[in-house]
């Protein structure tokens, strides 16, 4: 079976990524019409998640290979967007990332990535749902990262609540991760 619409669509927002991230390490004083392409790809992205998530579910397109490429895309671009607009700081206009934000929204990202790893290494099988606490920490990132690409001076306000919940979602994803490994009896384990 090939790749349904919404996995089509899933990795057309993966294509996106290198475009944006270009855009956003290009931009300097000389383009700063760059800002507004990186804004349009980014939204794009957004845009084509809530797109591909709708057409999944409301046409039974849900797959194996989707559960596994749209958290991936996800974070594909929300990773590289944080990392490229903190390199950038100052291209942007007066508001940036600090570098305790961006530590800690892509320490979450990277130490659930390997407690996925770990968890497909020890039972053999990974399901991947995000639950509505996850689903708010990446609408509030993506809030954040709005934010810097249209210089909204308040959105530093939603840094630390956006930082509170990234924590505390992690903090139950490892806990949700633990049980998943504690329940799979001995003999399937390394």
């Amino acid at each position: 079976m090939g790749l349904t619409f919404a996995n089509k669509v899933t990795v057309g927002r993966i294509l996106i990524v290198p475009f944006f991230i270009a855009t956003v390490l290009y931009l300097s004083p000389e383009r700063p019409y760059l800002r507004f392409v990186a804004l349009g790809l980014f939204l794009t992205a957004v845009i084509s998640d809530v797109i591909d998530g709708y057409i999944a579910r409301t046409r039974q397109q849900k797959t194996l290979a989707g559960a596994i490429l749209d958290p991936l895309a996800d974070k594909i671009l929300l990773i590289s967007a944080f990392i490229c607009l903190y390199i950038q700081r100052g291209e942007f206009g007066d508001l940036n990332f600090p570098l305790w934000f961006v530590v800690a929204i892509i320490s979450r990202d990277v130490i659930l990535l390997l407690g996925s790893m770990i968890i497909q290494l020890t039972t053999g099988e990974l399901k991947i749902e995000a639950n509505r606490l996850g689903k708010t920490t990446a609408f509030l990132q993506i809030v954040c990262i709005l934010g810097i690409l249209v210089q909204w001076h308040f959105t530093f306000v939603f840094w630390y609540l956006t930082v509170a919940i990234t924590i505390l979602s992690g903090v139950i994803y490892i806990k949700e991760g633990i049980k998943i490994i504690n329940a799979k009896p001995p003999a399937h384990r390394l």
